[in-house]
């Protein structure tokens, strides 16, 4: 499985709004330019994210997007959902009745298919975000956080 640009952008909003104070509302501008993503591209799966319930928008001069959740309530499996990222192994592929070796195969990747999702939905928020301050610490890096 490889993490598309839409899954990565996605992820990186959502940890850039995990830190803000109190999970507060914070303006895709402010995101866009920390994280170094481009606006427009951005505010669409945010408001894709929005639909899925995974954040709330408020309107006004102080208002902008925030987690709908706390971190560790929301999975790397829901953010990617939220923006049509799949994991769907062998969508179109029908195993031969006649070749064993062909259901074997099947099995297998269904099997793993189906650990990879559990991996997805138990990694949240949270975890990512400790992780990443794991490695910036070892690294001797600051507390800026750009993913």
């Amino acid at each position: 499985m490889k993490l598309t640009t839409r899954g990565h952008y996605s992820v990186k909003a959502l940890l850039d709004l995990s830190l803000q104070s109190g999970y507060g509302p914070t303006s895709v501008k402010a995101i866009a330019q920390r994280q170094d993503l481009p606006a427009p591209y951005l505010e669409k799966l945010l408001i894709e994210m929005r639909r899925a319930g995974l954040v709330k928008s408020i309107r006004g001069a102080q208002g902008g997007y925030q987690l709908a959740f706390k971190p560790n309530q929301i999975s790397l499996g829901q953010i990617l959902a939220a923006v049509g990222e799949t994991i769907e192994p062998l969508s179109r592929y029908s195993p031969d009745t006649n070749m064993a070796e062909d259901w074997v195969t099947f099995s297998l990747w269904q099997k793993l298919h189906e650990k990879l999702k559990e991996a997805l939905y138990s990694i949240t928020l949270a975890d990512l975000y400790y992780d990443a301050r794991s490695w910036q610490a070892a690294q001797g890096e600051e507390n800026n956080f750009i993913v």
